[in-house]
């Protein structure tokens, strides 16, 4: 039995004492094939970013009018820019299936009376047939429905326009002149049963309503707060539907983001300060701090103003966001390298030619990971700090493609 536990205790004491062989030996070897990790110096850029999700607030109006419920046709799309007064959309009028169809019943009676009357001269005639031919060659080019859509109305207009022309060249009583004569009589009734609604001041128009225009406005910031945010469950990135009943119209001039933040650059921020979001489709816009306000001893609520990109926006309430605090360039240089005699006074190791040399750096700008360094340039600066300099010190300096010891 005692033999037995000698053998067991031989055989865990031999397997011990490989591993450490073999662990000094690879260590041996790795040594001797990169004796000190190095890095070579180039100039980069280094950033300070916090990721978070921005609340999306906007100058808006909701325009609706009192037949909302027979349903809308656009005359203005998304997204496309009105005066104020201008008309957006109107909704149908009572029995305009009816009319339509009467109203395309004597459009086809229409182009057959009129190439029995044979060709009626006329420059405005010549003038239409000629903007009907340039559409048509655009619709052929073109691979956006809404904007196909605008060009068969506007082509149309113009056919009707060159009937209505026809119509009056026609002979009084003519049956060209009395098929035309009641196709106006049906469109006039068509629009002057419609709701025309318009454009209650210059902008945007957008019929992507959601009824968080009110709540999520730029009027009184005070009344945003955090939790106003989270009760609104929203999700990022969803994309707002579009109403059926009416649209608005958005400040294209501003934009307004709302995030809360925790970091310590957030805590610090003040109203006024610039600085660079990244936004969901990757774009970086210069935004101003427009309003804080401290939710927590460890979170604050940051509203920032943009003035691009405005329109890319209008599809959502909430996104994903970057918050670029600040970024630099120079010479970059990982953490590692840096070495402290003490808080103020920084220096690296620089390896030439199997020589290695202690060179004093300031360090400009630093993240989690990388620093952004720079020479000494007046020495009196590394005097007050206690450094004895001497000529050999006045000549060493970090260069591009410098080697240097992490």
């Amino acid at each position: 039995m005692e033999k037995h536990k000698k053998i067991i205790g031989m055989g865990i004491t031999l397997v011990i004492a490989t591993a450490i062989l073999a662990y000094f030996v690879n260590a041996i070897f790795e040594l001797i094939k990169n004796p000190t990790d190095t890095f070579l110096v180039e100039n980069g850029k280094i950033s300070l970013e916090e990721e978070t999700q921005g609340y999306i607030i906007r100058d808006e109006e909701v325009v609706i009018g009192q037949n909302y419920k027979n349903g809308m046709s656009k005359i203005k799309s998304e997204g496309e820019r009105v005066s104020k007064g201008e008309a957006i959309f109107r909704y149908y009028t009572s029995g305009e299936e009816d009319l339509l169809n009467k109203i395309k019943e004597l459009d086809i009676k229409i182009q057959e009376a009129w190439s029995n009357e044979g060709n009626i001269p006329g420059s405005d005639i010549k003038l239409l047939d000629n903007q009907i031919q340039e559409k048509l060659n655009s619709v052929y080019e073109l691979n956006n429905l809404e904007k196909i859509s605008e060009y068969k109305k506007e082509i149309n207009e113009y056919i009707t326009k060159k009937a209505k022309i026809a119509g009056n060249l026609s002979p009084a009583g003519s049956y060209l002149k009395s098929l035309i004569e009641e196709r106006n009589n049906y469109e006039n009734t068509l629009n002057t049963g419609s709701e025309y609604v318009k454009a209650s001041k210059a902008g945007v128009v957008s019929y992507r309503v959601d009824g968080l225009e009110e709540i999520l406005s730029p009027t009184d910031f005070s009344k945003i707060t955090k939790d106003t945010l989270e009760s609104l469950n929203l999700k990022t990135g969803q994309i707002v539907s579009t109403s059926e009943e009416g649209g608005k119209i958005i400040d294209n001039f501003n934009c307004y983001i709302a995030c809360v933040l925790s970091s310590e650059n957030a805590i610090n921020s003040v109203v006024g300060e610039k600085v660079v979001l990244r936004l969901y489709n990757s774009q970086e816009v210069t935004a101003e701090i427009e309003y804080t306000s401290k939710e927590s001893p460890n979170e604050i609520l940051i509203i920032f103003k943009i003035d691009k990109y405005i329109e890319e926006l209008i599809n959502y309430r909430k996104i994903s966001v970057d918050v670029i605090w600040w970024n630099s360039t120079g010479l970059k240089i990982p953490n590692s390298a840096l070495k402290y005699e003490n808080e103020d006074l920084v220096y690296v190791i620089r390896k030439r030619a199997n020589y290695t040399d202690k060179i004093y750096v300031k360090v400009l700008k630093q993240n989690e990971n990388y620093a952004i360094i720079e020479n000494y340039t007046d020495y009196k600066e590394l005097i007050e700090k206690g450094v004895q300099v001497d000529q050999t010190t006045l000549m060493r300096k970090i260069a591009m493609y410098d080697e240097i010891l992490l």
